[in-house]
């Protein structure tokens, strides 16, 4: 080990010094693979999760003479430009990707179906293979051939590229250097020819690496994993990238509240930090500045009997629905079954509304959901309402779609890596929503991007325009979570003459518990609120080891059109007037 950390500091201290000469490895490179109690910790400071999103590189032209050009992780020159041929003797023939990097030695190319995600970084590797993995192998319509790969920083250095157009995806990784070509033998008809033609072939490059993919893999992993290590996962990315704090809060860190003391419209901001849906929530609440990743809501019937309305349960089937639960059953479920580590606060609507609070109006709203299915439609609209000042670096609009500036072709082909990753998803979350924003019907995303691109519109700006609560899908209204709190406030008349000019299907949960709708006297919270805590908070934090921020917490009037054209960039996720 003290071998090991002595090479590494040499080296880095001949890189930290100006020493021109080429090292055979880069102690980046190589930190992965030294003992664990030497790299992690500095990897730890180097790499994070964020490092598994690729970076948009440019688009491949038809012109050698305009070339693209770039700096790989690893080869620092780089060009790439289409050619186009007919070897096939097709009707619109196919073409070849030239990338040229220089000084040839040699290199290994490996090509994937992107199936389930980034499986394939690990298993076409051949390190380890989990999950549904996607299949390796050189597929008939590329091969390896002239592609120049040029002035690599080491010897052991590798670089990482997705290749994309809307029709198609696929990827190649360089080791050492050496002149590549990817072979286009057949173009899937006209559509994907005109695409290539006029917009080109997408690059994107994996800024981190061979190694530095992986070591993020390792950290991005855990984040979905329901053990200690996940949970610290999640609190370290959070406390990371948004500044979080996660203070433990003194025992008992379940409080039973008191059915008298709460009523019909409070709110339940919940926050899950470990398994499936703390990663989840973890990613949620990084994009959108939430410190919350899941909502429900307290209704009383008129026997006074206590009831939970939840966007977001899972039922037998194990599907996501919207449901209606008794207060002692939901309760149970989150004490008893819920391995995520739910943190719950109770946010109490303050004296006027709750007064106001149209307890028939949104009763009726509540069993008229009941059963439906959770609002996946338009669930990342309510993010995205900007050309780029939503995505948290290194997210852009090219990356849209395969985490979760500004033109067409590069918007549009990682959207096609999640719908060959899950169509059905892929459907369920933007195709419907895309075709209300055009105003056309059952169009996929490559007739979408066609039909865009006729109207002269860029692909971004279709996707900030705004959802409206009205637009119907092909299973009903599409309700999130959240969304299916807000409506039921505009049903209950908490909106009031502004109900008709705000569209709650673009607030995210961040903008719901903004709102001032809830109790700015804490004289007035129930005597049980916080209990034993020695730090008061203005809302009733009922189980949970770490105590709760919500950031902006009651403080934002509602006013026409809110929440339409929002930033939210980590990690002060500052917002602009009235947007």
């Amino acid at each position: 080990m003290k071998l090991c950390f002595s090479v590494f500091v040499i080296l880095c201290f001949t890189i930290s010094n100006g020493y021109a000469w080429k090292t055979p490895f880069h102690p980046i490179d190589v930190l992965p693979l030294l003992p664990k109690r030497v790299s992690w910790p500095i990897l730890n400071t180097l790499r994070s999760a964020v490092d598994l999103l690729p970076s948009f590189v440019g688009t491949a032209s038809s012109s050698s003479d305009d070339a693209l050009e770039w700096k790989g992780a690893c080869f620092y020159k780089n060009e790439a430009w289409m050619e186009f041929h007919n070897k096939s003797g097709s009707e619109f023939g196919g073409g070849t990707l030239h990338l040229k990097v220089w000084i040839a030695e040699v290199a290994l190319i490996l090509v994937g179906d992107f199936e389930f995600g980034i499986n394939w970084v690990i298993l076409n590797l051949g390190l380890i293979s989990y999950g549904r993995a996607a299949k390796a192998y050189v597929t008939p319509w590329i091969s390896s051939a002239n592609t120049e790969v040029s002035n690599a920083h080491s010897w052991t250095c590798m670089d990482l590229y997705i290749f994309a157009t809307p029709y198609r995806v696929t990827w190649d990784y360089y080791f050492l250097a050496r002149e590549h070509t990817l072979e286009f033998n057949e173009w899937e008809g006209k559509a994907e020819y005109e695409y290539v033609k006029n917009k080109g072939v997408s690059i994107f490059l994996m800024e981190s690496g061979m190694l530095g993919t992986l070591r993020a893999l390792w950290d991005v992993f855990p984040l979905f994993t329901n053990t200690g290590w996940g949970e610290n996962a999640n609190l370290a990315f959070l406390k990371k990238h948004m500044k979080a704090s996660f203070e433990q809060r003194p025992q008992p860190w379940v409080t039973n509240i008191t059915v008298d003391d709460v009523h019909s419209g409070d709110f339940l901001a919940i926050s899950k930090i470990r398994g499936r849906w703390g990663g989840f929530e973890t990613l949620e609440k990084w994009v959108t500045g939430a410190y919350a990743g899941h909502t429900a809501v307290l209704l009383k019937d008129t026997e006074g009997k206590l009831w939970v309305g939840e966007s977001g349960h899972e039922n037998e089937k194990g599907e996501d629905i919207i449901a209606i639960l008794p207060w002692d059953e939901w309760w149970t479920l989150e004490l008893t079954k819920d391995d995520s580590n739910p943190h719950i606060a109770l946010l109490p609507l303050r004296p006027d509304l709750r007064a106001k609070f149209n307890e028939t109006a949104a009763w009726e709203y509540a069993k008229s959901m009941n059963g439906k299915p959770y609002g996946y439609h338009n669930m990342i609209f309510s993010w995205i309402d900007t050309l780029d000042g939503n995505y948290p670096p290194p997210l852009d609009a090219n990356l849209v779609a395969s985490a979760y500036v500004s033109n067409l072709c590069e918007v549009a082909s990682v959207m096609t890596m999640w719908s060959h990753i899950q169509p059905d998803y892929a459907a369920n979350m933007w195709n419907e929503a895309l075709n209300r924003r055009l105003e056309t019907k059952d169009l996929d995303l490559p007739q979408i991007l066609v039909e865009t691109e006729k109207r002269g519109w860029s692909f971004d700006k279709l996707l900030t325009i705004p959802e409206r609560d009205d637009w119907i899908y092909s299973d009903g209204k599409s309700t999130s979570c959240v969304v299916f709190i807000l409506e039921m406030y505009k049903q209950a008349g908490l909106f009031g003459s502004l109900a008709d000019s705000i569209q709650v299907t673009e607030f995210t949960i961040k903008d719901a518990y903004t709102l001032n709708f809830f109790e700015n006297d804490e004289s007035r919270l129930p005597k049980w609120c916080n209990e034993g805590d020695d730090v008061k908070l203005p809302f009733c934090q009922i189980r949970g080891q770490y105590r709760m921020e919500l950031p902006g917490y009651n403080t934002m009037k509602p006013y026409s059109h809110m929440n339409e054209r929002c930033p939210s960039l980590p990690p002060e996720y500052h917002r602009s007037p009235n947007c």
